[in-house]
C-alpha cells in the first residue's frame, strides 16, 4: 500500500490519535466515509449523463 510498512502506517495513525484526540476519531472517520461515497456517486452520475449523451 503506497510503499508504506505496517511500522509506518502505526506510526501514522498514532500522530493522527494525538493531533484529533480518541473522541474525534469517530467523526472525522464517518466524515471521511461520506465523503467518499458522494464521490463515487459523483462519479457515477457524471458517467451515466456521459453515457447517455452518446
Amino acid at each position: 500500500m503506497f510503499g508504506l510498512g505496517f511500522g509506518e502506517i502505526l506510526l501514522i495513525l498514532l500522530i493522527v490519535l494525538f493531533f484529533f484526540g480518541g473522541k474525534k476519531l469517530p467523526q472525522l472517520g464517518q466524515s471521511l466515509g461520506q465523503s467518499v461515497k458522494n464521490f463515487k456517486k459523483a462519479l457515477n452520475d457524471n458517467s451515466d449523463k456521459k453515457d447517455g449523451q452518446s
